[in-house]
């Protein structure tokens, strides 16, 4: 997790995702943010997206956590019951493509 980190830290841009597992995250994203939050990152983009059965508190953590470490936060949060259709799977690519592009004016202003 330790060479994960290194990466994370020296991105620019971050997207978090997990499903929903008993109204919270899933353990081990758990463990990643509370890892990453000590170490204070700063200056990040992001955006979440997560799954859900009932409840879908996970993509709600998630972008708690992205608003406490202040990222700038590109788009809509992306929130789907169970398996992903197309249609969301579509929204997620979308999603990525908004984030690479505030990546890249953000690493040339």
């Amino acid at each position: 997790m330790t060479d994960l980190m290194r990466d994370v830290l020296e991105a620019k841009g971050i997207v978090l995702g997990s499903p929903t597992l008993n109204n919270g995250l899933l353990p081990t994203v758990a463990g990643f943010l509370q890892y990453m939050k000590g170490l204070r990152p700063k200056g990040k983009i992001g955006a979440a997206f997560g799954s859900y059965g009932w409840s879908g508190e996970a993509v709600k953590f998630l972008l708690q956590y992205l608003q406490e470490i202040q990222a700038e936060i590109v788009g809509e949060v992306i929130r789907t019951k169970y398996v992903p259709d197309k249609k969301v799977i579509e929204e997620c690519i979308e999603l990525g493509r908004k984030v690479a592009q505030r990546v890249r004016e953000a690493c040339f202003v």
